[in-house]
């Protein structure tokens, strides 16, 4: 019962401050992308850790990470009154750092898509081989039984003259 409970208030907090900072908050330095990723309530619901994912250079992520700890008061008080709990959680900011990682990884998927070759023309040149360049491979293990006869033979004839 007490997970659902986590789940029920990280939920109001997420709600009402990414409310706060789209329609409240009117300070400059905060971003106007700046988005509420995710909540995590700690076990015995005092401390609400936000994590918020701010699409700008890191200078920007800063400036607004400082202007919402500096209006942490005005959104705290924002929540208690939508809580409606005895004592309301205490919030952090933090910046999402998973995020991030996802769309670095998504870049280096996509640059190693278009570094590979076209799986399509290897293909292709793979299916133009001709059944004689496979006949005459050497290394082909293919080779019928007639050639191998001949191919002992010739070794057993070196080996004894």
């Amino acid at each position: 019962m007490r997970g659902y409970r986590k789940e029920r208030v990280a939920s109001l907090v997420h709600e009402i401050v990414s409310e706060a900072i789209l329609r409240r908050i009117n300070d400059p330095r905060v971003s106007p992308l700046t988005t509420v990723t995710r909540v995590q309530i700690s076990g015995d619901l005092t401390i609400a850790t936000v994590y918020l994912s701010i699409l700008e250079d890191p200078a920007v992520e800063r400036r607004t990470i400082t202007a919402l700890r500096h209006a942490g008061g005005f959104i705290q008080r924002m929540v208690a009154k939508g809580l409606d709990m005895r004592q309301c959680p205490e919030l952090r900011f933090e910046v999402d750092e998973q995020l991030k990682k996802v769309k670095h990884t998504l870049q280096l998927l996509n640059e190693n898509r278009r570094n590979l070759p076209d799986l399509a023309a290897v293909e292709e040149g793979a299916a133009a081989v001709t059944d004689a360049e496979v006949e005459s491979d050497p290394a082909d293990p293919e080779l019928d039984e007639a050639q191998l006869d001949d191919a002992e033979l010739d070794d057993a004839e070196e080996r004894d003259g």
